[in-house]
């Protein structure tokens, strides 16, 4: 008999194949897309990291493709068995608690950078950074002035900019009060950062990334 590997992951069948959205019958590529399991109890998982075992079943990254699949049973259909939402949450409220896991996994991320050396924080702070060190993107709070952002959106030079959090969580993340720019240094950390941030800005609000596609960033 075959013997699991300890200390990976669990494998399941969706690993690394385009699924089709319940909600939308769109066909798209797991990045583009929210994996859903089932628990043993019948409730449904947002298996935001893509690492649960078992059967899954798939909707577009979009707050109202998680409402449209939640509220008309469309789970149940996939799963073919009774479903139900997280202590029998709304259709909004569990799309709203999906939005709010991708967005922890974007700031989470943050952090990590920032814990690495990664960041700066600070428009004067930003704006040196740019000068003298290879930036992979900037960060404007989604609450920072009009004429604040265009400012900052000029220092970006094609760069991508991410708008997506507020000044408060920013703050939170990073352990720093009043956090409204930042700029994010180069490699791993700021890949890691941009692909969360991306999924984020496509669940709450596609326009929140501007710039280069996060795919250039290596």
């Amino acid at each position: 008999m075959r013997r699991r590997k300890l200390g990976r992951a669990p494998r399941h069948e969706d690993a690394g194949r385009e699924r089709t959205c319940i909600a939308t019958g769109e066909v798209l590529p797991p990045e583009k897309l929210v994996r859903f399991v089932l628990s043993p109890d019948g409730v449904v998982v947002a298996d935001l990291a893509g690492k649960l075992p078992g059967r899954g079943a798939w909707t577009r990254v979009s707050r109202e493709a998680v409402a449209k699949a939640a509220s008309i049973g469309l789970f149940a259909r996939a799963f073919k068995r009774a479903a139900r939402l997280p202590e029998d949450a709304s259709a909004q409220d569990f799309a709203a608690s999906v939005g709010a896991g991708l967005e922890k996994r974007a700031l989470d991320a943050l952090g990590l950078a920032r814990r690495s050396g990664k960041l700066v924080l600070g428009f004067d702070q930003a704006a040196r950074a740019l000068k003298e060190n290879e930036i992979a993107a900037l960060i404007v709070a989604a609450n920072a002035s009009v004429d604040g952002r265009e400012k900052f959106a000029r220092l970006a030079s094609g760069r991508p900019m991410v708008a997506s959090f507020s000044s408060g969580a920013l703050s939170q993340a990073l352990g720093r009060e009043n956090v409204t720019y930042a700029a994010l240094f180069g490699g791993s950390e700021a890949s890691r950062f941009l692909s969360e941030a991306e999924r984020y800005a496509e669940f709450a609000a596609p326009a929140s990334i501007e710039g280069a596609p996060c795919g250039a960033i290596t």
